[in-house]
């Protein structure tokens, strides 16, 4: 008997689920398309900071560009104290 009563609590469990995979799927559709919609907007978002970035190193190129050649400069004849000089063999 208990097996019986086990089998069919499964049997009203499987048509409880079968009655409601309608609406679960729905659901889950609506959440694939909320996903697929914020995910376009955050990619949108991201490429339009690389290009405000972008035009921003664009616009202070005049700036750095210089000060990178003088800090080049600068370590390229810079000598180092802490190293003693290779002795001859």
């Amino acid at each position: 008997m208990k097996t019986f009563l086990k089998i069919l609590l499964v049997a009203v469990i499987l048509v409880v689920a079968i009655k409601f995979s309608p609406v679960l799927f729905v659901f889950a559709l609506g959440g694939l398309i909320a996903a697929t919609v914020l995910g376009a907007v955050g990619f949108s978002l991201l490429t339009a900071l690389v290009g405000v970035l972008l035009a921003f190193a664009v616009v202070l190129a005049p700036v750095w560009v210089p000060v990178l050649i003088v800090l080049g400069l600068v370590s390229l004849f810079r000598r180092e104290r802490s190293v003693p000089p290779p002795t001859p063999a």
